[in-house]
């Protein structure tokens, strides 16, 4: 099977290509630039640079949410219009889920998590077979450490916000929580295409962004009709 991913749902823009479950190319880039001008262009370059053909794609696959809004859009709809144009499956794979991919060989739970802003993060809890543990959610990071606190093995945390909690959850958790050094907090896109191996296609029509929570302006505007 040959796919193609994408993930654009974060700071981080990656796109991968796997041919008969070998990773034949891949790129990331973790830099403050628009997803939208620079995505497009990374796709050909890597289609090109593996010789892969648009009509040998077998599937997309793409990072649907959580994260940034306007980053999951873009990669949502880049993907659905690859996938329509040509035919094939789209798969959607969580965001987390793609992350938490990084710790597939922990002996313990797999914590991959987002910052939301004001002490809230994007996150849910998997163990290394890839099962979730506790659903993803968005909380405030203070009520979600002391939910696993009460877990009887190691936690590994893994973000490209990790930085932003790390004390937090160090102070919370002590030795029970592992952070790993930078490259492990960071999602592959190859990582994004095995799991869409094992996932059945999405209805192109029916894939949506798994936001987790409302876009700021949509729950003001919800809440004003409310009144």
């Amino acid at each position: 099977m040959n796919i193609l991913s994408i993930d654009t749902s974060n700071y981080v823009m990656g796109v991968a290509v796997i041919k008969s479950g070998t990773v034949i190319g891949e790129y990331t880039t973790n830099i403050k630039k628009n997803h939208s001008i620079r995505l497009m262009p990374a796709i050909d370059h890597l289609m090109k640079e593996t010789n892969t053909l648009p009509e040998e794609l077998d599937r997309i696959a793409v990072a649907q949410g959580p994260g940034s809004y306007t980053g999951v859009r873009i990669g949502l709809t880049t993907a659905k219009t690859m996938a329509w144009a040509l035919d094939i499956p789209v798969v959607g794979v969580s965001s987390l889920e793609a992350v938490a991919g990084q710790g597939l060989f922990f002996d313990g739970y797999i914590c991959p998590f987002f910052d939301a802003r004001r002490g809230r993060v994007y996150t849910g809890l998997y163990n290394n077979r890839m099962k979730i543990v506790k659903p993803e959610t968005n909380v405030s990071m203070e009520d979600w450490l002391k939910e696993v606190q009460s877990l009887d093995k190691p936690i590994l945390f893994l973000s490209q916000d990790v930085h932003v909690y790390e004390e937090m959850v160090k102070d919370t958790l002590g030795d029970q929580a592992v952070i790993p050094e930078g490259p492990y907090h960071f999602a592959r896109p190859s990582l994004i295409a095995f799991a869409a191996q094992r996932k059945e296609p999405d209805s192109l029509h029916e894939l949506v962004p798994n936001y987790l929570r409302l876009p700021e302006a949509e729950a003001k505007w919800l809440a004003q009709q409310e009144k």
